[in-house]
């Protein structure tokens, strides 16, 4: 982002802008001194480390302030730093031509060629320097723009995966087995089974539109999936709970909790001797999601959708990236919390 693709521009452009410059505004020094080779020399040579200086100048704004809507930030340092460095390099030149004789002082005040020289060299560097800085902005905003036709392109990817995730026929089928085989062998439980069955899809329809949604919310949902799932799983799998309640209001993307759900079934071995734990607790603006890993033998085919899904939707609603850490014993994954927003922003 820092570096400039300017070699041509250092080591033949800016010597003949400084030679055309020097003919131009300081043919005068050539009648009095006709033949005289270190008028050009020197001012060649000033003008070089001039634009050396200022480009560091340059490349320090474009670190300190890279992003488009820093603009007048950026804009603002070069300024500066142009008109602080360029002016103490020409004056100290303009000295030095006084020391050795180059500059007939009887013709001229002394302030006025400090002041001139000062002068065209800090207009000299500001008109380059508009030429770097509108280069500069076009390819930031081509990265943008190709970032945001990215992040368009997820976002519909998601909005189709999650369509998928609310029509998708094996968790109805499995879920439908499991409310058969209640219906036989213990009618309240199935009644409770199809309440919890209910609002899962209820709540799985009503997202579409959604963007964010508070954080109370998806753990009411995700203890009724978590019912179906322990109907099915039985002592298989269990969850923990630690969420302070102070994040209750607190937002996050819609079905988040879901998929990591869904990432750790998918992914280990559930079963009474090998029970599946998966932990949901808050800490320091984060809600982490956990589970112990125990990795199935016979590898399950995975492109990691879910997972870059809920990165892509954090990085749409320009907020902080997605955690994610695997070690031997846990798989872990931390999603930043959203302070609360007006409710109009939801809808």
């Amino acid at each position: 982002m820092q570096k400039l693709n300017d070699k041509w521009m250092r080591l033949i452009g800016i010597p003949l802008l400084a030679l055309a410059g020097q003919w131009m505004m300081y043919g005068y020094t050539n009648v009095s001194y006709p033949n005289d080779w270190r008028i050009p020399f020197l001012f060649i040579l000033g003008t070089v480390v001039v634009w050396e200086i200022n480009r560091r100048g340059i490349i320090l704004s474009r670190r300190r302030y890279p992003d488009l809507t820093q603009t007048r930030q950026r804009v603002l340092y070069q300024l500066i730093w142009f008109l602080i460095f360029s002016s103490l390099i020409r004056i100290t030149q303009t000295f030095f031509y006084h020391v050795i004789g180059l500059w007939p002082s009887e013709d001229y005040l002394l302030f006025k060629p400090y002041f001139f020289n000062t002068l065209v060299s800090v207009v000299g560097t500001i008109q380059l320097a508009a030429y770097y800085e509108g280069v500069y902005l076009y390819q930031r905003w081509k990265v943008s723009f190709t970032e945001a036709q990215e992040l368009k392109k997820a976002n519909l990817q998601s909005q189709l995966d999650s369509l998928k995730t609310q029509i998708n026929p094996h968790f109805l089928f499995n879920n439908l087995n499991s409310l058969s085989s209640l219906i036989t062998s213990d009618a309240e439980q199935a009644e409770r089974f199809l309440d919890e069955l209910s609002s899962v899809y209820r709540y799985l329809l009503q997202q579409d539109n959604r963007d964010l949604c508070p954080l109370m919310e998806e753990i009411t949902f995700i203890n009724a999936y978590f019912h179906l799932l322990k109907t099915r799983y039985g002592n298989g799998i269990f969850m923990e709970h630690a969420i302070d309640t102070s994040y209750m209001r607190y937002l996050i993307p819609p079905l988040t909790i879901q998929v990591l759900f869904e990432n750790a079934i998918k992914h280990n071995v559930i079963s009474a001797s090998r029970p599946l734990t998966i932990k949901l607790y808050t800490q320091d603006g984060q809600l982490y999601v956990e589970n112990n890993l125990q990795k199935k033998k016979q590898t399950v085919p995975s492109n990691q959708i879910g997972l870059q899904n809920i990165t892509m939707k954090y990085k749409l609603l320009d907020h902080p990236s997605v955690f994610i850490q695997e070690d031997e014993q846990k798989f872990l994954v931390s999603v930043p919390l959203i302070p609360p927003i007006p409710e109009a922003v939801l809808v």
